[in-house]
């Protein structure tokens, strides 16, 4: 039952389930052998997909009540209470870190990408995601309202990141931005700034729309941006 209900949330979605299924795909079919860590992973589900490839996956986040939900998932991973800004693992510690529409979250992104970096090994990759929201001067009041409802306290293009990362020691080898047009990315402010929470997912049926719209539109910009960097051996 935990397995359904979890699969309902995470991937009966209109951005989540394309999104996070690209950093998984970038992570690889085949994990065997590899440590992955994912950075704020909520329950741990997309670490216990990485897990069903054969990795030895670790999901670290805060939030407490959502790990007791995740501990009862099938392929549950390891489940660590810890800080992103403050990764409890010591340097080197795992082969790939996933980190889904995290960062802009958090005080201190620069901070957080530090610690990734840092827990990776020289070779390592990281695969992330993150809010940019390229035309949100467009509309500022559903800006607001979603950073409101989400928290959002920074928004970040592949840009901004690529130079954060360079910093850091890792090289972005590939991106790619999701709800490139600006009808994609107006829908996905609407939707998410919408006050009832099963709206995004009542709108997973646009989601193939939205994903060949994006094929035909140049990869300079929209709602949300996702990097695989590698750091430097």
């Amino acid at each position: 039952m935990e397995d359904a209900i979890a699969y309902v949330g995470h991937q009966v979605h209109f951005c989540r389930y394309r999104e996070a299924g690209t950093l998984l795909k970038w992570l690889g079919d085949d994990l065997s052998g590899l440590r992955v860590l994912d950075v704020a992973g909520g329950d741990g589900y997309w670490a216990a997909q990485a897990r069903k490839r054969g990795a030895s996956a670790v999901s670290v986040d805060l939030a407490r009540s959502k790990m007791l939900r995740g501990a009862r998932l099938n392929q549950a991973p390891a489940l660590i209470e810890g800080d992103a800004l403050q990764l409890p693992f010591a340097d080197a510690s795992f082969d790939r870190v996933m980190s889904i529409c995290a960062i802009e979250h958090f005080d201190d992104g620069p901070a957080s990408l530090a610690e990734m970096a840092r827990v990776l090994v020289p070779g390592g990759e990281l695969v992330m995601s993150a809010d940019s929201l390229t035309r949100a001067s467009e509309w500022p009041n559903l800006f607001e309202a979603h950073c409101r409802k989400y928290k959002v306290k920074h928004t970040y293009s592949h840009e901004k990141l690529g130079d954060l990362l360079a910093d850091r020691g890792l090289d972005v080898v590939e991106h790619t931005y999701h709800f490139r047009g600006r009808q994609s990315e107006h829908f996905y402010l609407a939707m998410s700034s919408v006050k009832a929470k099963a709206a995004p997912n009542a709108a997973a049926v646009a989601a193939p729309l939205v994903s060949v719209s994006d094929r035909l539109l140049p990869n300079d910009g929209g709602s949300i941006v996702l990097v695989r960097a590698r750091k430097r051996a």
